[in-house]
């Protein structure tokens, strides 16, 4: 295996670090201490769009497919920004998650209404992806969001929780079920635009960490959306292929989210280290021991990643390798966030150290983009031989 960079992936990494240390931690820690997330007309997502942030990796009307780039570059692009605040990684605009299944299987027409505004944006735009329910989070097959054709209309009735940015989106790609007796093969996504009779109210929920972008719920009550906004056309949705195309938006992000996790892991060893040296506490055993694991564990954790990477830019099957970076990953986060909280003794309960910060932050990392448990299902699976 080689995860050699070159010189472009390099650059942008040293552009992203000085990014982060400037401006994203600050705005993170900002948006920690106020308890909400970074608002709308926050200067910060103003200066994102200035540094060209927020667009989409669609290239226009008759442009070839977005290939993305290599996978090792985005996953260590993605640990990058995170070591310096997720949260504020998640709330920067841009077409956001379901921009990977609108490339993959949108209509032309849908790609250019729906990415188009994010070729060259004229404000802070957003979009997301909405498949959690309040009684179907890790069993994203159970979803009970019910869409009825109506003429040339698709009528949506249901409730989501937990998406990330719904309230500013200006569009919602929702997964619905046209029949929630007949599981995956009934499912459905639908662009369900800003503003749209019916969609709401939103509320945006009160969180432990991750604090810095929203996490909403909201109801959708008889909303109307054209039949061509239902993603790829009806022709798209035999064999399953709403459901398969749900789960490759998740399957995809996965190793972000261990990239995440491993950024988040290195913060706190970092912030670990400089705290024991600054109350000269590097001579001693308990230390140096936890020290030690944070750093090993860390560093499995970011090659697990890497190959998942790798395989991903061969254009290897992953579904092992992508499963249990996360999963992995995610628990070498919350470990190392934990070791480092022990070492600020009782210090760390005051709140006001970014290792306490982090430690809030990290359990998200294991729920979020299917739990630890739903990896070590699919893991499981794969390894046996069972249908996914």
């Amino acid at each position: 295996m080689d995860f050699a960079i070159d010189d472009a992936t390099r650059k942008r990494l040293d552009v992203a670090r000085e990014w982060g240390r400037k401006v994203v931690r600050p705005v993170g820690i900002e948006a920690d201490v106020e308890g909400r997330p970074i608002p709308v007309g926050h200067p910060f997502f103003e200066r994102c769009i200035e540094r060209g942030e927020g667009r989409t990796r669609w290239g226009g009307p008759g442009s070839p497919p977005a290939t993305g780039g290599s996978v090792i570059a985005t996953l260590l692009l993605a640990e990058e920004l995170a070591y310096w605040d997720r949260g504020v990684m998640i709330a920067t605009p841009g077409p956001g998650l379901p921009e990977q299944s609108v490339l993959g299987i949108g209509t032309e027409e849908q790609k250019e209404r729906f990415l188009g505004p994010f070729l060259d944006p004229d404000r802070p735009r957003w979009a997301c992806f909405a498949m959690t329910e309040p009684s179907a989070g890790s069993d994203a097959a159970a979803i009970r969001t019910l869409a009825r054709k109506d003429g040339d209309h698709w009528v949506l009735n249901g409730a989501k929780c937990f998406i990330g940015g719904a309230s500013r989106a200006d569009w919602i790609l929702v997964q619905a079920s046209v029949d929630p007796t007949k599981g995956r093969a009934a499912q459905r996504a639908f662009f369900v635009e800003r503003g749209v009779e019916g969609l709401g109210p939103f509320k945006i929920e009160k969180k432990m960490g991750l604090k810095a972008y929203e996490s909403t719920s909201f109801s959708l009550q008889d909303v109307r959306v054209p039949a061509a906004n239902l993603l790829g056309g009806e022709e798209r949705y035999e064999r399953k292929a709403g459901f398969k195309a749900a789960m490759q938006t998740f399957n995809a992000g996965r190793p972000i989210i261990a990239a995440n996790a491993v950024g988040m892991a290195r913060a706190v060893l970092d912030e670990s280290i400089r705290f024991a040296r600054e109350h000269d506490l590097l001579g001693q055993d308990r230390v140096r021991d936890r020290v030690e694991v944070m750093a090993r564990k860390t560093r499995m954790a970011r090659l697990m990643c890497l190959r998942a990477g790798w395989l991903a830019d061969q254009h290897r099957a992953n579904i092992v390798e992508a499963s249990m970076s996360k999963a992995v990953a995610a628990q070498v986060c919350q470990e190392a966030a934990t070791l480092g909280t022990e070492l600020l003794g009782l210090g760390g309960g005051r709140g006001d150290h970014l290792i306490e910060k982090l430690y809030r932050d990290a359990k998200a990392m294991d729920i979020v983009e299917g739990t630890g448990q739903i990896q070590r299902m699919i893991i499981a699976r794969q390894l046996v031989g069972l249908p996914r």
